[in-house]
């Protein structure tokens, strides 16, 4: 059984889209694809035949776990959320203790992460690390680097 995955509802809307565009725009061209190839003889030495029917494939598994991921999806209520530790969905400025930086991140589902947009995945080691910290607290997260220590200096929605 796939486990639970928690996202938010722009996330849901945006895999239902990916969805439907797979099954309703994808699938139709790749059976088109198919047939056309199928109509040039021999299927034995047909690599066009074989293309379509490999994409055909890798297509069908994308859909699968589409299907999949939505089924086993939970919305979070936002509504439910609070600014006094930090959880999913909030977003925290740190300060990174030996070089001063500060960092603003916003930590969000795993399928949802965008680090250029500032959205950070809550699988990764800075985000576990964070998650049921205060404002003020001082932790140490080992990432790839190193032994990095953080601040929590503010926690929003």
């Amino acid at each position: 059984m796939t486990p639970i995955k928690y996202i938010t509802e722009d996330g849901l809307k945006k895999l239902k889209e990916e969805l439907h565009q797979l099954e309703n725009v994808e699938r139709p061209n790749i059976s088109k694809q198919i047939a056309e190839a199928r109509d040039k003889g021999d299927l034995s030495e047909n690599a066009e035949y074989d293309a379509a029917k490999e994409a055909q494939g890798l297509l069908e598994m994308r859909i699968a776990k589409l299907k999949d991921t939505i089924a086993n999806s939970r919305i979070i209520d936002e509504s439910r959320l609070d600014t006094e530790k930090v959880q999913l969905l909030n977003k925290v400025v740190i300060k990174n203790l030996k070089t001063g930086a500060k960092m603003t991140y916003t930590i969000v589902p795993d399928s949802e992460a965008d680090l250029k947009s500032g959205k950070l995945a809550i699988s990764t080691p800075i985000a576990k690390g964070l998650l049921g910290k205060k404002i003020g607290d001082k932790v140490d997260i080992q990432v790839p680097s190193g032994v990095m220590t953080f601040e929590v200096i503010e926690i929003s929605l």
